[in-house]
C-alpha cells in the first residue's frame, strides 16, 4: 500500500467515522515535515526571498523541493511526489490546505473550527471537509500569512481580526483565548468573475422585471438600501446594482475590507484602519463617510450600515448625493427603518425619535430585501419604496414581492416573483430624468 494510501485509510477508523487528527508520526506527513524543514533551510542559506514570487523564481523553488523529496524518499510514486510538491508549496507560498478549497468554484464559504474541522458552504449548504490543519501553529501560520498582506495584526491582545484576500474574498479570524476550539477563521468567497444581472435571474434569485425596475432605480439616482440577513447575498446584490452607474460619474466606495467589484473608470476605494499597537490611529467607517463628503463624489457606496455611521449616510442622502448605496443587516423593510433608528443613536446624537424617522423618509428611496431560503437559495423578497410618514410612522409600499408556494420533492422552495400592481410615487423623477419605464414592469 502506497503513502499516499495509507494517508487516506488513517483519515477514518474501523467503525468508518472520520478521525479528529491525523498522527504526527504518520509516514506521509512525516516525510512533508522534514521536506518543508529542510526546504526553508536551504532556501535561507542561498538568501532567496520568498516575497512575491512567480515565473522563473517560482520555478527555482519547485526544483529545489522536488530535488528535496527525491534525496530523502527516491521511491515515492509520481502521484505522491506531485501531492507532497503541491501541499509543501501551499504551506510554504499559500494558503495550504485551503488552496484546493479556494480553487473549488462550487464553494462560497470556508469555515475552519480549529486544526481539525473545516466546513465549507456548498450550493448553499454547509457540509463537513475532508481538509484537516496539523495542528493550532499550522492555522495560525496561514492566518498570520493572511492578515499581514493587509497591514493588518492578530495576537492575544487583539484576537479578532477582518481583512481580505488578494481576490477579494472577506476573511474573519478569531483566535484564543476568545475561540475555544483553537484558531478559527471565516472565508466569504467571491466568485472570480463578479456576477451579472443575468446571473441572478438565471440562479432564481429575482425577475427580469425586477432587474430591469432596479436597472432604471439606480440610472435615476435613487437612494436604494439593501437589506437582509447575514450571508442572504447583499454585497453581490449590491455589487449588481452598482454595475448600473453610469460610467462618467466619480464613485467613492467605503468597507471594513475592500470587496465591492467595480468596472467604472472613476473608483475611489476607501477602507477602515483599526487602532495600532497603542491603541491610536484607528480610522472607522464614520470618519471615512464624513470625508467622502469632501471628495466630490457623485455617489457613495458604503459596504454596510451598522452604528453611528448610519446618520452621516443619511445626512449624505439627504444634502444633494443622490444615488447612493448601501447595506445592512435586518430581517424586513420594516425591520430595518427600527435599526436604522437604534444606529442613528448610537452615534451619540441626542434627537427625537420622530426626526430622526424624518431624516429616514427623506433619505431613502428605495429598500432590496434578501433572503437566504430553507433550500439555501438566495431570493430578492420584498422591493419596497419608502412613501413617507403617517403620524409618527414611516409608511412602505411593495412594488414587487416573492411568493412562497412550498417546497418541491427535491426540497427545493417553490415560489413566484410578482408585482403588487403599485406604482411608486418616484416614478415621475425617473421620467424627468430620461429614464424609460415600462407600465408592463407593474402588471402581473
Amino acid at each position: 500500500m502506497s503513502l499516499l494510501d495509507r494517508l487516506e485509510k488513517q483519515k477514518f477508523s474501523v467503525s468508518g467515522e472520520r478521525s479528529a487528527e491525523i498522527t504526527l508520526y504518520d509516514e506521509y506527513s512525516d516525510l512533508k515535515e522534514r521536506v518543508h524543514k529542510d526546504f526553508i533551510e536551504t532556501v535561507n542559506q542561498q538568501d532567496i526571498s520568498l516575497f512575491g514570487v512567480k515565473g522563473e523564481q517560482e520555478e527555482e523553488l519547485l526544483k529545489i523541493m522536488d530535488s528535496l523529496i527525491e534525496s530523502k524518499a527516491p521511491k515515492i510514486s509520481r502521484t505522491e511526489r506531485s501531492r507532497l510538491l503541491k501541499e509543501i508549496y501551499n504551506d510554504v507560498m499559500g494558503l495550504g490546505p485551503l488552496e484546493a478549497l479556494l480553487n473549488d468554484d462550487d464553494i462560497t464559504e470556508i469555515m475552519v473550527n480549529g486544526p481539525s474541522q473545516v466546513y465549507v458552504e456548498r450550493k448553499g449548504k454547509l457540509e463537513l471537509s475532508d481538509v484537516v490543519f496539523k495542528d493550532n501553529t499550522h492555522v495560525m501560520n496561514i492566518i498570520n500569512r493572511i492578515v499581514s498582506t493587509v497591514g493588518r495584526r492578530i495576537d492575544e491582545s487583539s484576537p479578532m481580526v477582518d481583512a481580505r484576500l488578494k481576490d477579494g474574498s472577506r476573511f474573519n479570524a478569531v483566535i484564543p483565548p476568545l475561540s475555544l476550539v483553537g484558531p478559527s477563521m471565516t472565508i466569504r468567497k467571491f466568485s472570480k468573475k463578479p456576477f451579472t444581472a443575468s446571473d441572478l435571474i438565471k440562479f432564481g434569485s429575482l425577475s427580469p422585471k425586477m432587474v430591469a425596475f432596479l436597472e432604471a432605480c439606480v440610472k435615476g439616482r435613487m437612494n436604494i438600501i439593501v437589506s437582509g440577513g447575514t450571508g442572504s447575498g447583499k454585497t453581490t446584490l449590491l455589487n449588481v446594482l452598482s454595475s448600473s452607474i453610469p460610467n462618467n460619474e466619480r464613485i467613492i466606495t467605503i468597507e471594513d475590507a475592500a470587496e465591492i467589484q467595480l468596472n467604472q473608470e472613476h473608483v475611489v476605494t476607501l477602507e477602515s484602519r483599526p487602532p495600532n499597537l497603542e491603541g491610536s490611529g484607528q480610522i472607522t467607517i464614520r470618519d471615512l463617510v464624513r470625508n467622502s463628503l469632501r471628495m466630490r463624489p457623485d455617489r457613495i457606496i458604503v459596504g454596510e450600515v451598522r452604528a453611528g455611521e448610519a446618520i452621516d449616510m443619511l445626512q449624505a442622502m439627504n444634502t444633494g448625493h443622490d444615488g447612493s448605496l448601501t447595506t445592512a443587516h435586518a430581517n424586513s423593510p420594516r425591520e430595518l427603518m427600527s435599526r436604522l433608528e437604534t444606529m442613528v443613536l448610537m452615534s451619540g446624537m441626542d434627537l427625537p425619535v420622530r426626526a430622526i424617522r424624518e431624516q429616514i423618509h427623506s433619505a431613502i428611496d428605495l429598500v432590496v430585501h434578501q433572503a437566504r431560503m430553507k433550500d439555501g437559495s438566495r431570493k430578492v423578497v420584498n422591493i419596497t419604496e419608502v412613501v413617507g410618514m403617517e403620524g409618527d410612522t414611516i409608511t412602505l409600499q411593495d412594488i414587487f414581492v416573492y411568493k412562497v408556494e412550498g417546497v418541491d420533492s427535491n426540497g427545493r422552495m417553490k415560489g413566484y416573483f410578482t408585482s403588487t400592481g403599485i406604482r411608486p410615487n418616484f416614478l415621475d423623477k425617473l421620467s424627468s430624468s430620461g429614464i424609460i419605464v415600462r407600465d408592463d414592469w407593474f402588471v402581473n
